[in-house]
Parts: structure tokens; sequence; C-alpha cells
């Protein structure tokens, strides 16, 4: 599988096949699951071969909407049934709403790895 990117104006989500990493870049504030369901499709392709750890780096996604949030969530919430899968997720402390609304992925995922520096 080779690399696959999303773009809008504003934002940028591209899989890195080789560390089964998903990095998100700009604005994200689309209009509902419809509109965030390439992005969805995205994060859901990282699951495919079953790897033992997927990585989500916001580092540079300054803004996330509610609709985007919720996105997130529920992708995290699907991920429990990989029992021996290592989700890591990492942020930046620079963007204000990453640490409190991250924090809340963990209560989803019990074994995230959150890495907010």
């Amino acid at each position: 599988m080779e690399n696959q990117t999303v773009k809008g104006d504003d934002y940028l989500v591209e899989l890195l096949t080789e560390n089964t990493t998903v990095k998100f870049v700009g604005e994200l504030s689309l209009g509902g699951p419809q509109e965030y369901s390439p992005i969805k499709n995205l994060l859901d392709l990282t699951t495919e071969n079953e790897p033992d750890n997927i990585t989500i780096d916001l580092k540079e996604l300054s803004f996330l909407n509610s609709s985007g949030i919720s996105m997130l969530s529920k992708f995290v919430i699907g991920l429990r049934k990989y029992k021996r899968l290592q989700l890591t997720i990492l942020g930046s402390e620079q963007i204000p709403w990453q640490k409190k609304s991250l924090k809340n992925l963990q209560k989803f995922l019990p074994g995230l790895k959150l890495e907010i520096n």
C-alpha cells in the first residue's frame, strides 16, 4: 500500500504507510460526518493489515471542530476490537484545544498512548 492523502484548502491529511502514521496539518472545520468520510476512510485504511502500532500525528493541526473530534473519537472507539494494537496520538502543547480534547480519547481506549509536547 502506498502513501495516500486527503487535502482541502486549509488542511492535509496523509497516511504514511511505512510506519502506519496518519499526519494531520492545517485547520479542519468540515461540515459533518459526510464531509469527514474521506478522512475517516483514510484512518480506516490503517487497520487493514492489523498492524501492531498506529500513530496519529496532530502536532501541526491548529484547529479541529466538534465534527472532527467526533470522527476521531469514533475511530478510536472502533480500535477496541484490535486487542494487540497500540495507538499513539502525538499532540502539541502550543495548540490549546489539543491538551483537553485529546486527553478525552484515553477514556475511549485506555491503552492509548498520548504524547503532548
